[in-house]
Parts: structure tokens; C-alpha cells; sequence
């Protein structure tokens, strides 16, 4: 069985800056790089979690901009996202993915990881002029 240490040793491999948070343990922020929003991955067994909190839902306002909106979240997801997938979680747009810890390995998060990376440089630029700006601003998770 994998533990968060396992989880560490990976990010460690992979020559990603990282640092723990929490007083708990097994939470670690990924720098994003290029200004980019951090990445939280959180072992809490059995899964490890992968997640980006990429801005507010406050510049989608009117039925309609949140229809388009929404639908270009589930058309991303159908077609760009493999591993993780956009949702919407109390009014931030979140980008997230889960693992299975038992049998996790450093491809499997290197790949998750590098899904995540290529989602924000690409697709975070055209979601921020949908939201009007909210979206991409914000740099905590």
C-alpha cells in the first residue's frame, strides 16, 4: 500500500517545486509555474486527490454566458480531459482528478499532473475571457 510519503518521493522524482501544507500532513502544493494557480494534492486513502482551484463563478452572470459557460466545461471534458475533469464547487471553477493510492505509481501521477499543466496553459486563457476575468485570477487553493 501506497502512503503520502510515497506521494512525496514521487513529487520529489519529479523535479516539481513543492512544499507540504496543513498541519495534518499528506497535503502538498504544486507550483504551477508561468503564474499559473498551484496545484493541492491531497492523500486521503484511498485516493489521492489532484486539485486546482482556477477562479470564481462572479464574471459568468446571466442564464445564458452560464449555459455557454457550462457547456464549454462538459465539451472540455468530453474532448480535451482524460485523467481529471472541470466542476464547479460553491462557486469556484475547480479543476480536479483522483487516483486510487493502493496502486499508484510516478507515471501514473506524472501524468495527472502534466494533464493539469497543459489544461491551464492552454484552456485557463479562453475560460478567463468567458468569465470576464474571474477565472485564472485567483492563486490559492
Amino acid at each position: 500500500m501506497r502512503t503520502e510519503k510515497d506521494v512525496e518521493a514521487y513529487l520529489l522524482r519529479s523535479n516539481r517545486r513543492f512544499q507540504a501544507a496543513g498541519s495534518q500532513g499528506g497535503t502538498f502544493l504544486v507550483d504551477s509555474g508561468g503564474g499559473l494557480p498551484p496545484v493541492a494534492i491531497r492523500v486521503n486513502p484511498p485516493l489521492v486527490i489532484v486539485r486546482v482551484h482556477i477562479g470564481e463563478m462572479t464574471g459568468v452572470t446571466g442564464d445564458a454566458q452560464q449555459a455557454a459557460f457550462y457547456r464549454r466545461l462538459l465539451e472540455l471534458n468530453a474532448q480535451e480531459l482524460v485523467h481529471a475533469s472541470y466542476g464547479i464547487d460553491a462557486g469556484r471553477v475547480v479543476l480536479s482528478s483522483a487516483l486510487e493510492l493502493e496502486n499508484l505509481d510516478y507515471n501514473e501521477i506524472e501524468a495527472a499532473l502534466d494533464e493539469i499543466d497543459v489544461a491551464l496553459a492552454q484552456q485557463l486563457p479562453a475560460l478567463a475571457r468567458m468569465a470576464k476575468g474571474t477565472i485564472g485570477t485567483n492563486r490559492e487553493e
